[in-house]
């Protein structure tokens, strides 16, 4: 497999004839005359004056700035000279309030220049983080290959992480794993493929779609449109006292019930699923996904209890979960979380893993979000793997859902040593929705039909007009949601 051009890239990329260089000629850095014949040589064959060309273009009409390798050049490796290009092409595109778009294609630290060069990967992070800092976007295209110091710096920062498909890509070089260890990296590890697999690239697509993902990613970023404030929440009609507790239980645990990915593709105006998500059997159980619902966007966390009835979640799902967060605040995006789960993982490998610090985490980074919050009890609500998603702004409920320390069954048998009286200890529990509601718990219900499983379309229509009119509320909101965040929780459940 070759390395396309840099040249080619951005000619596939950016609309036709929008391209325009920020470069300027490399700064001079000492080299012999071995190195300065091999820069001359690099810069005849690649047609480039160093192994990154820098710059703006339109994707789709959209101003966006580019940093893309050429891996002829000197295998894209990173000197001083490419480095400082780099930061100064961040730099600008953080001045300017541009999207950022990092195409690399390298072998990673150039040898040539030694331990400055590796150091200088810490400058470009540190011109990363900036842009991240100020609010604006990082989209990463890994190429092949993409190795060594640029794999572990600024190629693993993106907020979205794209790769070409059949690209090498991994830390340790294989020629250089091989001199190390007298035998070749094991095969398929370092691939694109793989690394999706893993839930650390969010999609493979080849060159030719790189602008089309590229201008849906960043047309979800835009803020709202102005208009009339959200059409309010679809009834379901008059709407009977809350349904005995065992009743609602046994409803969200029918397999036809509506879950997340029902309410993305029946109600949501618009989504993109991110790394460790995907749909029907090949989901894993938590969905990470930037989302519309009406005019307002959102990164969407959501638990998917089908995919959890094969693998309940553990603590590598519970840190897409952070990811999630931290995406939300350094794109300035409120965050909904959507809880549907029938319990965490309960084995030794989830122990070892750090289950419970993953499930503390998760509470911690919630509850000192900056952005607003929203969370939605979808259906079940079991133990710890939903107290991770729960603390928010606004509280949602639909009509059956419930929240509960441990399944009814292994609370009635801790009470009374007989799981069969589940039914009779979660109606003392105070499980339901409407218990909760009461209690102040939850913020507002959203009505939904006996059996949701007959209304599909309309349940996800009422969970989503139900998530756009908190989300157009909180927008509207000042800085003072995190003292009346925290004051909300210290008062749950106290008297008075």
């Amino acid at each position: 497999m070759t390395s396309t051009g840099a040249d080619a890239v951005i000619a596939t990329v950016f609309d036709a004839g929008s391209f325009r260089s920020w470069d300027s000629a490399p700064i001079a850095v000492p080299a012999d005359p071995h190195y300065r014949a091999a820069l001359a040589a690099a810069a005849a064959r690649s047609g480039t004056d160093e192994s990154v060309i820098t710059g703006e273009g339109r994707i789709d009409g959209r101003r966006v700035a580019v940093v893309c390798s050429e891996f002829a050049f000197l295998g894209g490796s990173i000197g001083v000279a490419a480095s400082d290009r780099i930061v100064r092409a961040v730099e600008r595109a953080t001045a300017e309030r541009l999207p950022l778009l990092a195409v690399t294609a390298s072998g990673g630290t150039r040898m040539q220049e030694g331990t400055l060069a590796f150091l200088r990967m810490a400058a470009i992070t540190a011109a990363v983080t900036a842009h991240k800092a100020a609010g604006l976007p990082y989209l990463v295209y890994l190429r092949h290959p993409t190795t060594g110091g640029v794999f572990a710096s600024w190629g693993s920062l993106g907020q979205i992480t794209l790769a070409e498909p059949g690209a090498l890509i991994g830390f340790l070089g294989p020629k250089v794993y091989a001199a190390l260890h007298g035998e070749p990296f094991p095969s398929g590890v370092q691939t694109a493929e793989n690394l999706h697999a893993h839930g650390l690239v969010d999609a493979v697509l080849p060159t030719g779609a790189l602008a089309g993902v590229t201008a849906h990613v960043l047309s979800l970023l835009d803020p709202p449109q102005p208009g009339p404030p959200p059409a309010p929440v679809p009834s379901q009609g008059p709407v009977a006292s809350d349904p005995p507790a065992w009743q609602a239980i046994t409803a969200t645990r029918g397999p036809d019930r509506p879950g997340v990915h029902d309410v993305l593709r029946l109600a949501a105006v618009d989504h993109v699923a991110l790394a460790g998500t995907g749909e029907g059997e090949a989901s894993d159980g938590l969905l990470l996904a930037l989302a519309r619902f009406g005019r307002q966007s959102c990164v969407l966390i959501g638990q998917d209890r089908r995919a959890q009835a094969r693998t309940p979640l553990g603590p590598a799902d519970l840190r897409i979960a952070r990811r999630g967060m931290r995406l939300a605040t350094e794109l300035r995006l409120p965050l909904v979380t959507m809880i549907d789960t029938p319990g965490a993982a309960l084995h030794p490998d989830a122990e070892e893993g750090g289950l419970a610090g993953e499930i503390a985490r998760c509470l911690a980074d919630l509850i000192a979000l900056p952005v607003p919050t929203v969370s939605l009890l979808l259906g079940q609500g079991t133990g710890g793997a939903a107290l991770a998603l729960l603390p928010a702004d606004r509280v949602l409920a639909a009509g059956n859902a419930w929240l509960s320390p441990l399944p009814p069954e292994g609370a009635a048998a801790i009470l009374h040593g007989d799981p069969d009286r589940a039914p009779e200890v979660a109606e003392l529990q105070g499980v339901r929705a409407g218990d909760l509601h009461r209690a102040g718990a939850v913020d507002a219900v959203v009505p939904e039909h006996p059996d949701a499983a007959v209304e599909p379309g309309a349940f996800s229509r009422r969970i989503a007009a139900a998530v756009e009119n908190e989300l157009h509320r909180l927008r509207r909101t000042d800085d003072a949601r995190l003292t009346a965040r925290a004051d909300r929780l210290r008062r749950l459940g106290l008297p008075g």
